[in-house]
């Protein structure tokens, strides 16, 4: 094993800094604190039913600190969920609407007649200023995390063979903050490169000696990957010494692809058992993610009514041919549709595809998904369409008549389903989408592992809120216009 001190002394000191959770819960308050004010304030410049001048003072000055005590009970201000997990917006909304079933009650209670102006005015407002806020808060830090700060120390304690993968996970994932010092591995053999270094992190020993690990690297999270070893007893006693030390604990259960609301604890017989829920999308939310889809599909469409036209009258000034290009996709339980885009190609782009497939080794953004960086077949107009992905727009259509949803995966061609093995045919078990987790994690420059990935990984996770964080990430993506060729 490599000399404790000497890897020590190669790590950056953080003595005497401040814990990140702490600058970001005031900066939170301070926020969710504006928040309130401002929409007070609006719902003081619109006559409330009965109310006089002094009610509506009294209401503006008091939102902020109901509001912020409502956060409070809604575990909004709690560390596990700051920065990362959808929770911090959940707990935004249940505040809010809280704070109207608390005034409605009180309304009845006190005879007071202030309920609908609040409801019409403070709380539309509360929920938008809330959720902003806190959507910048979190964008500053993802920009600091990205930059190296505002990060948590963290050891990692496994087996080596499940060490290494948690190590590239928690890399991967640099919007959680949790920058790997560390690690105490079981399983290494003595006097190799691998007793020194795992992932490029230091070991500083075996899992028994964690504390003293934790102790030389000022270690603020131990995060424990699947270990046989360490598990019942040892884990308990290893969870105690933390809580003494005030150091965060975290377990990965070897599920890395289920999200946190489909896990829960289920104690039975005296054991703390890992219940994993079906995944989401089946009876109501089902139905409630069609309704969202034809509202905003058909809304979208007749907005862009005028840009559509003319980028049609474009396409057919640019090259002969007809405007809209269809082509075969497959489609949920395997169905197949005809998928309508903008065409950004020339007439006989498919004739001239086998042609193509010999280059697209030396010029592919993915293994599996026929792309190519510079495809010859691209019209001029179709390059600045394919761009802005603005060649999808008539996707709409498809969603519409329900062979394609606004989020979920990307929806493939029949011979790319012909070579998937069984656990890409998941993919198929959910209606494909206009956008989805490749499009906002780096489209076609993925590599087809990573594509499948996160397809799978929506498929199992789906929820509306996922739906909504996507969208609005979409538009970002396609305003950088990176992964798009």
């Amino acid at each position: 094993m490599a000399s404790r001190e000497r890897l020590a002394a190669d790590l950056p000191s953080e003595s005497g800094r401040r814990p990140w959770h702490v600058l970001y819960t005031r900066r939170a308050v301070a926020v969710d604190v504006l928040a309130a004010l401002a929409a007070g304030a609006i719902g003081s410049l619109v006559p409330l039913s009965r109310s006089s001048v002094e009610t509506r003072i009294i209401v503006t000055l008091a939102l902020p600190v109901l509001y912020v005590l409502a956060v409070l009970l809604a575990h909004g201000y709690e560390r596990r969920y700051l920065g990362t997990t959808a929770n911090e917006y959940r707990a935004v909304v249940r505040a809010a609407l809280g704070l109207v079933a608390t005034a409605a009650g009180l309304s009845w209670l006190l005879h007071a007649e202030f309920t609908r102006g609040l409801v019409v005015t403070v709380t539309p407002a509360l929920l938008l200023l809330g959720l902003s806020a806190r959507h910048l808060l979190r964008r500053r830090l993802l920009a600091r995390r990205m930059a190296g700060r505002d990060t948590a120390r963290t050891l990692v304690i496994g087996d080596v063979r499940t060490v290494g993968p948690m190590i590239r996970q928690l890399r991967r994932a640099q919007g959680a903050g949790m920058e790997v010092v560390g690690a105490c591995v079981s399983g290494i053999v003595a006097g190799t490169d691998r007793s020194s270094l795992v992932e490029g992190v230091p070991v500083f020993g075996y899992p028994e000696e964690a504390m003293e690990a934790i102790s030389l690297l000022e270690a603020e999270v131990v995060a424990v990957s699947s270990d046989p070893e360490l598990s019942g007893s040892g884990l308990r006693r290893l969870a105690w010494s933390l809580e003494e030390r005030k150091v965060d604990l975290v377990i990965a259960p070897g599920l890395f692809e289920v999200a946190g609301p489909r896990l829960s604890i289920r104690p039975t017989a005296g054991m703390p058992l890992l219940h994993v829920e079906r995944p989401a999308m089946s009876g109501a939310r089902r139905v409630c993610k069609r309704v969202v889809d034809v509202c905003a599909a058909g809304a979208f469409l007749l907005l862009t009514l005028p840009v559509t036209i003319v980028i049609a009258l474009l396409i057919r000034w640019d090259s002969p041919g007809p405007v809209i290009f269809r082509q075969t996709r497959v489609g949920a339980k395997g169905k197949t549709f005809n998928m309508l885009k903008f065409r950004t190609m020339c007439t006989d782009a498919e004739k001239q595809r086998a042609e193509l497939l010999a280059l697209q080794a030396a010029d592919a953004g993915n293994d599996i998904l026929f792309k190519m960086r510079r495809d010859p077949r691209v019209t001029r107009v179709g390059r600045v369409l394919r761009r802005f992905s603005v060649d999808e727009a008539p996707q709409l259509v498809n969603v519409l008549r329900g062979e394609m949803s606004l989020v979920g995966p990307r929806p493939p061609l029949p011979e790319e389903v012909a070579r998937y093995e069984p656990d890409a045919a998941r993919r198929l078990h959910v209606q494909p989408g206009l956008t989805g987790l490749w499009q906002v994690s780096g489209r076609s420059d993925l590599p087809w592992d990573e594509s499948l990935r996160l397809d799978l990984w929506y498929v199992d996770n789906w929820s509306l809120v996922l739906d909504l964080q996507i969208l609005t990430r979409t538009l970002r993506a396609v305003l950088k216009g990176q992964g798009a060729y």
